[in-house]
């Protein structure tokens, strides 16, 4: 990778936690997604959720339909399933066999459609134990959901009650803690042991990299800055812009891209989620700057994803230039519009 301040090169990325929706939305969402990324682990909370081998290769149709529709040749979904109370052993096997890229850890009512997830992990240790026995990842979005735990608590608790004990009971047992927001966890992941294996590794978003809670209030309510987990204090993201640009093959890629459409989000009750697809490159090259740790982008960006669920490294070159692409307001999402990250304003990094 080039050394140059005002250009790099990378092998092409990968998106490793994304969310693409489903009927006339998904096309928009793809367009984006396909100009910078090669492949993308789909996120199966649908209404209703992505619980079985059938529904996820119908999904993984419906995927492919629209990206000929747009022309695009060169983009690779990867399917996951959605954890549930009732998922069995012989699905995962299935799954497996079927060529499914991971299984999603919802704890019921985390987040966006995940109403149908996990009540607790001990309806599903059948489904855990063939999921270890076939080299199948588990992804996880680590918060506990109780009501009594503040809601800038429940990562660092999830790591306490949920995440330690699971994988004590099952060492071998590949985890991607998702979307990582705090210290806690990313020292977690940083310093877990794992016996010579590599049995653990967390995604780091955009907007955790860029911005504290602050970016929520800041001359008043910020929606389009919403998402779960939550944004935290400064001395996360801090921590987080370390680990993602430290070299470390633990940490990864995966933007959490979460379209909902502008009047879903400017809403009394708004939905959760950034829309960081349409310039997302261009936001982590800034993170990375902002540092001075752009050699460091290649290998988060491009390699150590493939290498954790053991895929090949993509071949095919991209270029990001230091030139200033101005955010649009808004963008076509479906019959509706959406408002990406950082709309209105200008970012430095430009893919060519």
């Amino acid at each position: 990778m080039s050394n140059s301040p005002t250009k790099i090169e990378l092998t092409q990325p990968d998106d490793w936690h994304l969310h693409i929706r489903d009927g006339e939305v998904m096309k928009d969402v793809l367009a984006d997604t396909a100009r910078q990324f090669a492949r993308a682990i789909i996120m199966p909370n649908l209404k209703p959720p992505v619980t079985t081998v059938d529904l996820a290769k119908a999904y993984q149709s419906r995927i492919e339909s629209n990206l000929k529709l747009l022309g695009v040749t060169e983009f690779t979904p990867l399917m996951t399933l959605y954890l549930t109370d009732n998922t069995s052993a012989d699905e995962v096997r299935k799954a497996k066999d079927a060529g499914i890229a991971a299984f999603k850890l919802y704890p019921a009512g985390a987040t966006t459609n995940s109403d149908a997830g996990v009540s607790d992990l001990k309806h599903c240790h059948a489904a855990l134990e063939a999921m270890q026995a076939v080299g199948m990842p588990l992804l996880v979005h680590g918060e506990v959901t109780h009501a009594d735990i503040d809601i800038f608590d429940r990562e660092a608790v999830f790591i306490d009650t949920v995440l330690e004990p699971l994988r004590k009971k099952l060492p071998e047992l590949k985890i991607v803690f998702e979307h990582i927001t705090t210290k806690q966890a990313a020292h977690y992941v940083r310093d877990a042991v794992t016996g010579g294996k590599n049995t653990i590794a967390a995604t780091i978003t955009p907007q955790h990299l860029l911005m504290n809670r602050n970016a929520i209030f800041a001359g008043g309510i910020r929606p389009h800055n919403y998402c779960l987990p939550v944004l935290k204090r400064e001395e996360h993201r801090v921590a987080l812009l370390e680990a993602a640009t430290s070299g470390n093959s633990r940490f990864f890629l995966g933007t959490d891209s979460a379209p909902h459409a502008k009047g879903a989000k400017e809403a009394a009750c708004g939905c959760a989620g950034c829309y960081s697809t349409f310039n997302a490159l261009g936001l982590y090259a800034e993170a990375f700057e902002s540092v001075g740790k752009l050699d460091k982008l290649e290998g988060f960006a491009s390699f150590f994803g493939p290498d954790f669920y053991s895929l090949p490294r993509n071949s095919k070159k991209i270029t990001l230039a230091k030139q200033a692409q101005s955010i649009p307001m808004e963008l076509p999402l479906g019959d509706a519009t959406i408002v990406p990250l950082r709309a209105g304003e200008t970012i430095a990094w430009s893919l060519v």
